[in-house]
């Protein structure tokens, strides 16, 4: 499984990238292997606010449906369009073009909520 070690990560699989005032969101290598083939994103809408661990879309794969969670608290400011073409970018390259959405953070917003990734390692190691 593949973690990378400059972003953060919540126990809900998702993966959160911070740089300045913009946090890029999608779900972990792990996550992504245990869904199976993602066939379909319903993403969020653009402008809406979400505390830190609401539902704000879903992933449907050969499997099942899953919601994705936003990992820590902002507003959507954008969202991958390219996943409503070709959803299984989610699966062939989850940290880079499978990324899900971006929030806009305010100034206040914590990341303590969050873990690195040899705590997230810990985790789905069990």
């Amino acid at each position: 499984m593949k973690i990378l070690e400059d972003r953060l990560y919540s126990k809900d699989h998702e993966w959160v990238l911070v740089s300045g005032s913009t946090a890029r969101v999608g779900i972990t290598d792990y996550a992504q292997d245990a869904l199976g083939d993602v066939v379909f994103v319903q993403l969020p809408n653009v402008g809406e606010k979400f505390s830190a661990g609401s539902a704000c879309c879903e992933v449907e794969s050969t499997k099942s449906v899953s919601d994705i969670y936003v990992p820590i608290e902002g507003s959507i400011s954008l969202t991958n369009a390219k996943l409503s073409e070709a959803p299984g970018l989610i699966n062939s390259d989850p940290y880079g073009e499978g990324w899900i959405f971006e929030l806009s953070l305010e100034s206040s917003v914590s990341t303590k909520s969050l873990i690195d990734a040899d705590q997230y390692r810990q985790l789905i190691e069990g």
